[in-house]
């Protein structure tokens, strides 16, 4: 029987506590039935299990203060070892579906009625915000029932009374007590023991359980380790790090879904496209779209999605043609759509007609008028703009284009308050482009202040514009700044440019030791990715493009300190990276000619343009070369130059040379022709950057 002085403390108790509602609640008609039980089996109730149904009271009328105060009574340490007993002996009886076994000193109701006890109180512990002990208590039930019953929970085991629910409840509850008590190791671990213990969870609570996780991995900010070698088989994919934990859960958890064990839950999706956008693995997530079950997501949108990974995932065309499909068959007017379409195509010189009319039948489709929208539709077409006046024929239509694609920027520009960076970094890079280097110069310090110098590529783009003003001081000192602000392993795009301003003010030999400490960096680096350091797969191969580009940029300035030797190393070394490259063929070339070696140097030059027939530098070396060695009638030396022209109409050198073919010729038209191309070449290389 209960005691006279429990029900005592329990008279006392409704002075004592707080309650968390304003409403109390009535008792559930469990207790009743746990009494009942209780009392069946054992003939009276002992003190804990009065303390557990007072404390259970308590708990459901709110007093949260007065219920922990019950549950402290319990002398847990004192009936573990008793509850254990019962729940192996439970287990064994079983399995072996024998009756011959003694009686427990405790029922599986009283183990069941404790086990709540302690679940309660660690909710108690909650409420009050006392969150590690909380985490503390309610592991004590998970340790009991995993001490007692290793092999994990039969099935249908405790389904006569509340055994199960408590389980599932405090399983599911332990992860969240620890991260609040700001133990992330310890929510990792609960994560971890929740899944691979067999506790007999339902379908949807291993999902939930699966889906905190995988977000607790992939935002906590810290790296979890992988798990135990106890947990892992021989067969079984072993995730390296949180991103591929987060991805193979949310994976898991689509794969229920398909196989309708789960409801549908739209922020899986959303989680995974970001785990894998991180991971550079947008083909996998678009391989996860197409296999979703129709009616989940609107066609419209699966083709969009698929559209995104396709274009994270370096596909564009394939991207594209997704999004036409969709204009075709689904909605003609679909905005974002329409944007995305025209970001693609105005990148792409052969296609930046496209993404002009497709900028702006976005803009045309904006019935909200969304001004973020609007502003991002300006930007889009002036960036159409810009690419597609790269192609333009004459000067006429090139400056039209150009003007086009400034007026879009700045219409962008004043939708967003100029608060966009990107809009910032193109209205700077086109201006700097038209040899605005003034308003250049504006937009590319108004850049660095709205991002605060977080950013690489506005730093860069401020050298640029002020080497381009010949103000190489400046440009050290910000590159200087931009380095001290900048880790080891982001620093490689920097050291590159400060390598060039070096260069450009005939710092050859600081130069050198630059494109010596880039190189250490870039080997460094490659040594990391090789060895699954990183999971970003992209990095790797820009690393050894990168690469290719600083020897070939160190050949060029062993060729100027005539240092034959070393710049045939530097050659090699580009060589070894990739079999065919128009820059390291000219380098070759520039070798021989320094040498001597002019025939030798022409058939370097065609080889690259061989490779690549819009290569600049080698048509005009090659123009160059021809007109010293006088071989070639002057239409071809004109042909080369034009074709140079065509390519990079800001070419200085395209320009001089041109000069010099004109002025060979010794006619009065040629002549004027002639210091036409001299003082645009004067002009373009005093407002050309040095980086």
């Amino acid at each position: 029987m209960i005691s006279e002085s429990l029900a005592a403390e329990h008279h006392s108790l409704s002075g004592y506590s707080s309650k968390v509602s304003d409403s109390e609640k009535n008792p559930d008609i469990s207790n009743i039935e746990e009494v009942e039980l209780s009392l069946r089996e054992s003939s009276s109730l002992n003190y804990e299990e009065a303390r557990a149904l007072l404390g259970r009271i308590e708990y459901q009328k709110g007093n949260i203060e007065a219920a922990l105060h019950v549950f402290g009574g319990i002398d847990i340490a004192a009936i573990t070892p008793k509850m254990k007993i019962t729940l192996s002996r439970r287990v064994e009886r079983r399995k072996r579906r024998s009756h011959d076994y003694a009686p427990p000193q405790m029922s599986i109701h009283v183990v069941s009625l404790l086990l709540e006890a302690i679940f309660l109180k660690a909710k108690s512990l909650q409420h009050l915000h006392r969150f590690r002990e909380a985490a503390q208590t309610c592991k004590v039930i998970l340790d009991i029932v995993e001490s007692s019953i290793p092999q994990g929970l039969p099935e249908n085991f405790g389904a006569d009374c509340k055994l199960n629910e408590t389980l599932s409840a405090a399983v599911e509850l332990l992860p969240e007590l620890w991260k609040c008590s700001d133990s992330p190791r310890e929510a990792i671990s609960s994560y971890r023991r929740a899944l691979f213990y067999q506790w007999n969870l339902d379908a949807e609570t291993t999902a939930r359980i699966q889906k905190q996780f995988a977000i607790f991995l992939l935002y906590y900010g810290g790296e979890a380790g992988p798990p135990d070698l106890r947990s892992q088989m021989d067969t079984s994919f072993v995730p390296r790090n949180n991103i591929e934990e987060a991805i193979l859960l949310l994976m898991i958890l689509l794969r229920k879904f398909s196989l309708k064990r789960i409801e549908w839950d739209p922020s899986i999706l959303d989680h995974l496209s970001f785990a894998l956008s991180l991971s550079g693995d947008l083909r996998a997530l678009a391989n996860q779209i197409e296999e979703m079950l129709p009616g989940v997501i609107s066609r419209k949108e699966r083709y969009h999605y698929i559209a995104l990974c396709y274009y994270g995932a370096g596909e564009d065309l394939v991207a594209l043609n997704l999004l036409r499909k969709l204009f075709s068959v689904e909605d003609p007017h679909c905005v974002p759509a329409l944007l995305m379409a025209s970001r693609i195509c105005g990148e792409k010189p052969n296609l930046a007609e496209q993404g002009i009319n497709f900028a702006r039948r976005a803009l045309e489709s904006l019935d909200d008028k969304c001004s973020e929208l609007e502003g991002t539709g300006n930007y889009l077409l002036g960036v159409a703009h810009t690419t597609n006046s790269k192609s333009a024929v004459s000067d006429f239509e090139k400056v039209a284009r150009q003007s086009e694609a400034l007026q879009a920027l700045k219409r962008a520009g004043n939708i967003t308050s100029m608060k966009d960076p990107n809009i910032l970094y193109h209205l700077s890079l086109q201006n700097a482009e038209q040899r605005k280097l003034e308003a250049a110069l504006y937009y590319a310090k108004s850049l660095l202040k709205l991002e605060g110098g977080s950013n690489i590529k506005g730093w860069l783009l401020l050298v640029r514009v002020l080497s381009a003003q010949k103000r190489f001081v400046d440009s050290e000192t910000i590159l200087d700044a931009a380095l001290d602000q900048t880790g080891k392993w982001d620093q490689g795009e920097l050291l590159h440019t400060k390598a060039k301003l070096q260069t450009a003010q005939g710092h050859l030999k600081d130069a050198v030791d630059t494109y010596t400490q880039l190189l250490g960096i870039l080997h460094v680096q490659s040594k990391s990715f090789s060895s699954g350091k990183k999971l970003y797969k992209d990095r790797g191969c820009f690393s050894r493009s990168f690469e290719q580009e600083i020897w070939h940029d160190l050949a060029y300035l062993y060729i100027s300190l005539s240092r034959w030797q070393d710049a045939e190393i530097c050659l090699s070394k580009s060589k070894a990276i990739s079999s065919f490259s128009a820059v390291r063929d000219h380098a070759t070339g520039v070798l021989y000619e320094r040498k001597g070696l002019l025939k030798e140097a022409l058939n370097a030059f065609w080889s690259a343009l061989d490779i690549d027939p819009d290569h600049a530098p080698s048509l005009i070396s090659a123009a160059d070369l021809l007109m010293q060695l006088g071989s070639q009638s002057d239409a071809v030396v004109r042909n080369l130059l034009m074709n140079a022209l065509r390519v990079d109409r800001m070419n200085p050198s395209a320009w001089y040379n041109l000069g010099l073919l004109l002025k060979a010729e010794n006619t009065p038209s040629s002549l004027e022709e002639a210091a036409e191309c001299f003082q645009a070449a004067a002009i373009l290389e005093d407002s050309a950057p040095a980086c």
